[in-house]
């Protein structure tokens, strides 16, 4: 019998979650995802020896404010380290816009264009290129209106269903809900480990999928951060996996039958919101309280949106912390380019 990571990939498009190019290059993932921390990690890595010179080369060219320059030169390298990938993939490749300007609908639309224009630079055009945005309501608007001019967007750190509706909602490419990140913090909070079945993450995947499918929703789920392959087997069938090269190594030496979970043609008729005496409600998880939302009709809105993070103490956690996490890295990764570039 094939192993499980190959009957995944007879269900599920497999992303690597990883810059490593000897990993990518070993197992043929169908896409690849990057983040500052991936591209911190290149600084380091033998594999990018010549890549980061590159960089770094073209920084010292620069002229002008030093911290400026240090930016541009660690842009260019995330970029080039996106255009390594890419020669192994044939699919996509996410890149993420700054997550410093996560509130902010203008610069995060500004800083995307540059992110494509700089692919368009190095020969890759904005077919083989995701932007990666974090999932806030300004993220969100963000991706409406990048996916009005023709960018294709992975909304990420999506955490709970008013994230996973909004970004349909603005017509989002892909969404990336966090399955390790909501398995941490019920783990946490809760005192108490999870099987599959009962694990948070993995239902929270689960009920935006089927939501998605069977409203007809073409916004593609691809459930990522795992901690374990339970996890991913729990989501077999998913449009898409990010899976870190462990994780993958470790499908790959599993036999037996990886059974089928999800599937469009399984999905139940179901819906975030139900009418009521004339007035909508918007559900926020199976024992929250129901949200009154004052238009039926219409999409949710901002007031309905911040309500309902506002309740979800996980998500609202979470998306602030994977935030955070991701601007530190991004600042590491300056810092160190500027003491590179001396």
């Amino acid at each position: 019998m094939a192993s499980k990571l190959d009957q995944l990939r007879a269900m599920t498009t497999v992303v690597a979650d990883t810059g490593d190019l000897g990993a990518v290059a070993r197992l043929k993932p169908a896409d690849c995802t990057t983040n500052p921390t991936i591209v911190l990690k290149a600084i380091d890595n033998p594999e990018y020896t010549n890549i980061v010179e590159e960089a770094l080369t073209w920084g010292r060219k620069r002229s002008g404010d030093a911290a400026r320059v240090a930016a541009a030169t660690a842009d260019r390298l995330a970029v080039s380290v996106g255009v390594e990938l890419l020669r192994l993939v044939p699919g996509f490749v996410s890149t993420e816009v700054d997550a410093n300007l996560s509130f902010n609908i203008g610069a995060l639309i500004a800083r995307a264009r540059q992110t494509i224009d700089a692919y368009k630079q190095r020969g890759v055009g904005p077919d083989r290129l995701l932007i990666k945005l974090a999932s806030t309501w300004e993220g969100i608007r963000a991706a409406e209106i990048l996916q009005s001019e023709g960018v294709k967007c992975n909304m990420t750190l999506l955490l709970n269903r008013a994230q996973g509706i909004a970004s349909a909602e603005a017509g989002a490419f892909l969404i990336s809900p966090y399955v390790g990140r909501i398995y941490d913090w019920h783990k946490k909070s809760g005192g108490k480990d999870f099987d599959a079945a009962e694990d948070p993450g993995v239902r929270s995947v689960r009920d935006i999928y089927g939501y998605y499918k069977s409203n007809g929703i073409e916004t593609i789920v691809m459930g990522a951060s795992f901690r374990n392959t339970g996890q991913i087997e729990a989501l077999a069938g998913c449009d898409r996996l990010a899976i870190t090269p462990a994780l993958m190594d470790a499908l790959a030496s599993e036999g037996g039958e990886l059974k089928r979970v999800l599937a469009p043609t399984a999905a139940e008729p179901r819906s975030l919101r139900t009418a009521e005496d004339g007035i909508c409600h918007w559900f926020v998880s199976e024992d929250a309280v129901d949200i009154k939302h004052l238009d039926p009709a219409g999409p949710m809105d901002e007031t309905t949106f911040r309500w309902i993070m506002n309740e979800d103490a996980m998500a609202t956690e979470k998306l602030s912390e994977g935030i955070r996490e991701l601007a530190n890295d991004l600042k590491t990764l300056r810092r160190r380019t500027a003491e590179r570039l001396l």
